[in-house]
């Protein structure tokens, strides 16, 4: 029976990376059978969470995956599960934040340990862990971890004042700066881009295992529900090419693994790399940052006029990066343009940013799917100018009405959505 339990917080920078990739890393370099997953649209943490547990990683997202699909994940290979939560145990969309990580508790059955940023308190920790413990009786809030913790007498401060409540304090991570995780505008740096990737999670498990009392950890975790079996996303061909590296590293492990169980072939390519665009009868650019490689993008010959030709006759799909590569120029930070692929009458700016986020309702308008979908937008972009015809007719996560999405210009289509699910009735 594989078990699982869900690492959450009262907010968002509480230190829930930190301690999952800790808490990975060290139970893998023990030998033991551990995965990570991620609560929610999240295409970095995923990528940090396999280099601490050698494991691959998936998203479990309350709001826009179907139930069946939520426990087919989760049950995925005989390992312990541990869950990453986002932002706040409670926070969700809006209006009234459904797909919060105590929604995937719920639909899981599973335990949660809280991570409590106590570098700014002391005996005010225990409201503060009373409240959310209490909050829902539906999700089980079932230990403590402790993190940026003073000193030792700070740790033992904040533990008595917990003991009340019955809640095991599980771990005490002391204040560290080593234990800082960069970021950029969409998140953290991705884990491919930091050399000092190992020597991190190797450090940050030291600090977990000096206080973690491993075996009440263990035993928190409970079994999983049945996987039992879920539709999928269909293969948009039979043999897909996939651009794959720094720029346009944002797309989703069970999509890809839908397309390839269906009998999809799946060539990956680097455009970074100026590789030709292989072979193939659909052409999927994700997202990515783009925007930092504009140049390099601009200037990989092999890889423009290898798009450009299969553009003919092959369908090309591009989403957010990939999406303002099919346009004719970007603009980075710097306020460089850059030529992109001309394939699609789309002009877009990082010179001025503007954040662009929330989940999505997607009903195809044309194009080659067939089918509505859940996604989600976030971008940091700004559209300087689309001319054509929309991708898709979208709503938000409270069903109100938006202006049509993305562009569709012959074989050439996208949107800055990123596809998730299959749509489905809300819970």
């Amino acid at each position: 029976m594989n078990n699982g339990l869900i690492i959450a917080a009262p907010a968002s920078g509480s230190g829930k990376t930190t301690v999952t990739l800790a808490l990975l890393r060290l139970l893998a370099r023990q030998g033991l059978p551990v995965r990570g997953a991620k609560s929610g649209p999240d295409f970095i943490d995923p990528r940090f969470h396999e280099a601490a547990s050698g494991a691959p990683c998936v998203n479990l997202d309350a709001w826009a995956m179907h139930p069946a699909r939520l426990r087919a994940l989760a049950g995925e290979g005989a390992r312990l599960l541990v869950v990453e939560g986002a932002m706040g145990l409670f926070d969700g969309a809006p209006p009234d934040g459904r797909g919060a990580v105590a929604d995937l508790a719920r639909e899981l059955d599973l335990p949660v340990v809280l991570v409590v940023d106590a570098g700014r308190m002391a005996q005010s920790v225990a409201p503060l862990v009373a409240g959310f413990a209490g909050h829902d009786p539906s999700v089980r809030v079932a230990g403590v971890i402790l993190n940026n913790t003073g000193s030792p007498r700070h740790a033992e401060m904040l533990s008595d004042a917990l003991a009340p409540l019955g809640l095991p304090v599980l771990a005490s991570l002391p204040r560290d700066s080593a234990l800082a995780l960069p970021s950029r505008h969409l998140g953290l740096v991705q884990a491919g881009e930091r050399a000092d990737l190992d020597s991190f999670l190797d450090h940050a498990a030291d600090a977990l295992e000096a206080s973690l009392d491993q075996d009440a950890l263990l035993a928190i975790a409970t079994p999983l529900p049945p996987a039992g079996s879920a539709a999928r996303l269909p293969p948009p061909g039979q043999v897909i090419a996939v651009a794959r590296d720094a720029a346009f590293a944002f797309s989703y492990p069970h999509l890809l693994t839908d397309w390839h169980a269906a009998g999809a072939e799946l060539r990956f390519f680097s455009p970074l790399a100026d590789a030709h665009v292989p072979d193939a009868d659909f052409i999927y650019l994700p997202g990515g940052y783009p925007e930092l490689h504009g140049g390099r993008i601009a200037a990989a010959t092999n890889f423009m006029s290898s798009l450009k030709n299969a553009s003919q006759d092959t369908v090309i799909y591009g989403e957010c990066g990939g999406y303002m590569v099919l346009g004719d120029g970007l603009i980075d930070a710097d306020g460089t343009r850059h030529m992109m692929a001309g394939l699609l009458r789309l002009e877009t700016s990082f010179a001025t940013r503007r954040m662009h986020l929330g989940y999505r309702h997607l009903r195809p308008l044309q194009g080659i799917f067939d089918t509505a979908f859940t996604g989600h937008e976030f971008h940091y972009a700004t559209t300087l100018s689309a001319r054509g015809d929309p991708l898709f007719a979208a709503r938000d996560a409270g069903g109100a009405a938006l202006p049509d999405m993305g562009l569709v210009a012959g074989n050439v289509q996208g949107s800055f959505a990123h596809v998730i699910d299959l749509a489905h009735s809300p819970r």
